[in-house]
């Protein structure tokens, strides 16, 4: 199983720091503002891995637009992907996953297996190393920042710079849920929800999931939207 998308079921602590101060992460939750009827935020992470183009044409397809949280490594590992998201800017919009997926979060003990920052500058380098990357290959300017793992030491949360973008519900558990599972999470979204799946992992089902839940939800009536600024964390 790939380390950068591991289930989200619980994180392993690292023996050696145990006898460290520690301040437990946090995963923050997010819902969209002022929505009526069905309206979902379908925001997808490109940790480091490959690009599933299942999911990306089945949203062009379908006319579903998606925020794509993109990882500087996974930026220079797939030119294509890029140039097939930058391709369809009315589908999706890209913002920061950060520069290598490192957790921000303090200290040694790892969540899912990986290395944690450890500090703030490490934090603070990790988010703006990812704007980088993304501005020199796109010119695009980013928004939101997104955690590798959506966890947060509170310390770190209160650093980063950029808007936090968490969300309210997990469709795949770090891309490792079966297609038809996925899918059903995503057809049952509700009004306000801020959906996060995985598009780097395109030889797992779930992709497969992401892209059917995504047209079942869109039959029942929902409405996609960009994060842009309808969307605010929540307790």
């Amino acid at each position: 199983m790939c380390k950068h998308c591991l289930p989200r079921r619980g994180f392993v602590l690292g023996a050696a720091s145990l006898a460290l101060p520690y301040e437990a992460p946090i995963e923050p939750k997010m819902r969209l503002l002022g929505t009526e009827g069905l309206t979902v935020a379908l925001t997808l992470d490109a940790c480091p891995g490959a690009f599933d183009e299942r999911i990306a044409t089945a949203l062009v397809e379908h006319g579903i637009p998606a925020t794509i949280f993109v990882t500087g490594a996974w930026i220079r590992r797939n030119p294509a992907g890029l140039a097939f998201l930058r391709a369809h800017p009315d589908i999706f919009a890209i913002e920061n996953h950060g520069e290598n997926h490192i957790p921000p979060v303090l200290g040694t003990r790892a969540i899912y297996g990986l290395r944690p920052a450890g500090d703030l500058d490490a934090v603070q380098r990790e988010v703006a190393d990812g704007a980088k990357s993304i501005r020199d290959a796109t010119g695009i300017t980013t928004t939101w920042y997104r955690a590798a793992t959506g966890f947060y030491s509170p310390a770190a949360l209160a650093a980063i710079k950029p808007r936090i973008a968490a969300y309210s519900l997990n469709a795949d558990e770090g891309a490792s849920l079966p297609a038809a599972s996925v899918a059903r999470r995503i057809a049952a979204a509700r009004n306000g929800d801020v959906i996060v799946a995985h598009i780097n992992q395109p030889h797992r089902p779930s992709g497969r999931g992401v892209a059917d839940g995504a047209r079942a939800l869109q039959a029942k009536g929902a409405v996609f939207v960009h994060l842009e600024n309808r969307a605010t964390l929540a307790a």
